[in-house]
């Protein structure tokens, strides 16, 4: 498959958030000096802690089981950032194999809250952040560098051919769609336990967030288990294909991708299957997840979203609609993050 398949839903989106984060009064810019004590560059031995339980349903089952590995131990490597922007890289590697090297050690950005620097601080919740479909993975930096001004331990995951994990600057032609997704939301999951080992993070406070493509994966990877504390999701939805059929913009693009790859009706719909959220996205928590969506998403349709949210059984109080389009909505940035950051401290009881 062409290379350019992968790219898609939501690209323009950090554009307008940057634009927010330069006017918020709430929103610092990342610090660029370097820690007074340095990020724990080591080794750690971590173990999956991936439980997926069986599905009652034969399809649901059928869709966990592509998605699942045998959980093992693994090890995960802090080493200095190669970016002034982040504080530390860790990495780990992949539970599902690509075959290609680079792209199989698995990358991630560490924002290291600023009031962990120095011995004996406390340990700071964590979140992991799914980044959207653009290459500069601009939006998801925004969360992450917000995250991180407001407390939390955050780790801008760089899903398959993305940041550190490409060779070359680029994917390769062959590229298989559904297995990169499959990678992706293996990699996600993993994270979580790749996080918990890491000093000066609070184990039993870790959360995914993903906006866009990061929010379909952040979907999938809440419907495994109940692994992350909270998932919150921003701009997606379920019914991928319909989604594919309906969008406009970087979704009609990327489905002008996939006509030119061979992929059109039942051929599509089977591809997609694979990683269809509405087949395993009852399994979300709905006590723990939370969406948020734009009223005149034009990438997303509305109905889409609000299938993924009767699909995973959410209350209203779980579900955000905020005006405007894909890409506008981020005017509601720091509602957005105010939110998420009470959802966090309510769910630890700290208020």
């Amino acid at each position: 498959m062409r290379r350019d398949a992968w790219k898609g839903i939501n690209r323009p989106f950090w554009q307008l958030a940057k634009r927010v984060q330069a006017v918020s009064a709430f929103i610092l810019l990342a610090a660029t000096a370097a820690f007074a004590e340095d990020p724990s560059v080591a080794t750690y031995s971590a173990r999956d802690s991936l439980d997926a339980p069986r599905d009652a349903n034969a399809d649901a089952q059928a869709c966990i089981e592509l998605l699942v590995w045998t959980p093992g131990a693994f090890k995960v490597e802090c080493t200095p950032a190669v970016d002034q922007q982040y504080d530390a890289l860790v990495a780990f590697p992949s539970p599902l194999s690509s075959g290609d090297p680079v792209n199989d050690r698995v990358t991630m950005e560490w924002y290291r809250p600023r009031s962990q620097a120095g011995a004996g601080a406390a340990p700071r919740p964590a979140m992991v952040v799914i980044h959207e479909s653009g290459s500069q993975m601009e939006a998801g930096r925004v969360f992450a560098r917000t995250f991180r001004e407001r407390g939390l331990n955050a780790f801008l995951i760089h899903l398959p051919y993305y940041g550190e994990r490409r060779k070359g600057g680029g994917r390769p032609e062959n590229a298989d769609f559904t297995v990169l997704v499959r990678q992706g939301i293996a990699d996600a999951r993993r994270a979580r336990d790749a996080v918990a080992v890491l000093p000066g993070v609070d184990a039993e406070q870790i959360a995914i967030q993903g906006t866009s493509l990061g929010g379909f994966v952040a979907t999938l990877v809440g419907s495994l288990d109940q692994g992350y504390d909270g998932v919150f999701i921003m701009l997606a939805g379920a019914d991928f294909y319909d989604i594919l059929q309906t969008g406009q913009k970087d979704t009609a693009k990327l489905r002008q991708k996939f006509t030119e790859a061979g992929f059109e009706g039942e051929e599509l719909k089977t591809l997609l299957s694979a990683v269809e959220s509405q087949r395993i996205a009852h399994r979300l928590d709905p006590a723990h997840t939370w969406m948020y969506s734009a009223q005149d998403d034009e990438v997303v349709p509305i109905k889409n979203a609000r299938l993924l949210a009767a699909t995973a059984g959410l209350d209203r109080s779980h579900q955000s609609e905020m005006p405007g389009g894909h890409y506008s909505v981020a005017l509601y940035f720091p509602f957005i993050v105010d939110h998420v950051l009470q959802q966090m401290k309510l769910e630890a009881g700290s208020e």
